[in-house]
């Protein structure tokens, strides 16, 4: 198997990159001495960001084995084991089988995850079945009602917001708002990016067993994804001052009781 060159994770970031967005850590909150798992993980960014938060022990899934090896020697260049940062090699789907615990005190998917996966309930009552007994799912997306905007100025709608069919000639990991931590061949789960409507995606975790904390919208994008979008000093994109907004992205945070 290919060991990537220290080139190779440069380009995939630094192992010291705070992959963060301020919102994602002030609603996950304190992660010191927890367990998380990341469905999927890309090339680990994501994943480490919390262990160097503090998290006791962090997975990483993901189906590209390119992706995997990069997160593994990022782990290393951190000087974390295996029993602080794991990475495994396969599907979404079967991350039951896969991942090396049972359950997980966190289980965190985002970044454009969902848009890769054609089965919304098939990926919650997997994810839900990681979840432990006090432990939560918390899940940060690109908002679909931004998929439904013009391109340029994100001030019309030009797509049916209701479409769940896969978006044409879209590759993995091609649209504007595509995480930078994730791989291009880590989209063999879904043949296509397509939208999922944020009430799809609820009420599937409500029915794979999770109870529904908290719904937020926001008003920021990771990437520049409208021409107009201008970057603040957190990193991300919103519309210009005086501009009406629309929500941009979305965060879930679902638990099981203990």
């Amino acid at each position: 198997m290919h060991s990537p060159t220290p080139e190779e994770r440069r380009g995939a970031g630094r192992a010291d990159e705070d992959a963060l967005r301020d919102f994602e850590v002030a609603e996950v909150g304190d992660v010191t001495g927890r367990t998380l798992l990341h469905l999927p993980c890309g090339t680990g960014l994501g994943v480490l960001s919390w262990a160097r938060r503090g998290a006791a022990h962090v997975v990483g899934l993901d189906l590209s084995e390119p992706a995997v090896e990069t997160a593994r020697a990022l782990a290393a260049d951190l000087g974390l084991t295996q029993d602080r940062a794991a990475f495994v090699a396969a599907g979404v789907y079967d991350a039951a089988e896969a991942v090396p615990d049972r359950a997980y005190d966190i289980v965190h998917t985002g970044g454009g995850a969902l848009r890769r996966l054609p089965d919304v309930e098939r990926w919650a009552e997997t994810a839900a079945a990681l979840v432990a007994p006090g432990g939560f799912l918390y899940l940060a997306e690109p908002h679909p009602l931004a998929d439904a905007l013009d391109d340029e100025t994100g001030s019309r709608v030009v797509h049916d917001y209701f479409v769940r069919d896969p978006w044409p000639d879209a590759g993995p990991d091609t649209g504007p708002d595509a995480d930078p931590d994730s791989d291009p061949d880590s989209d063999s789960d879904s043949g296509g990016e397509r939208a999922h409507p944020v009430g799809e995606v609820v009420t599937a975790l409500a029915r794979a067993g999770l109870r529904i904390d908290f719904l937020h919208e926001h008003d920021a994008a990771l990437l520049p994804r409208y021409g107009v979008l201008r970057r603040h000093e957190d990193g991300c994109y919103r519309f210009p001052a005086g501009r009406p907004r629309v929500p941009l992205t979305y965060s879930v945070k679902a638990s099981r009781p203990a």
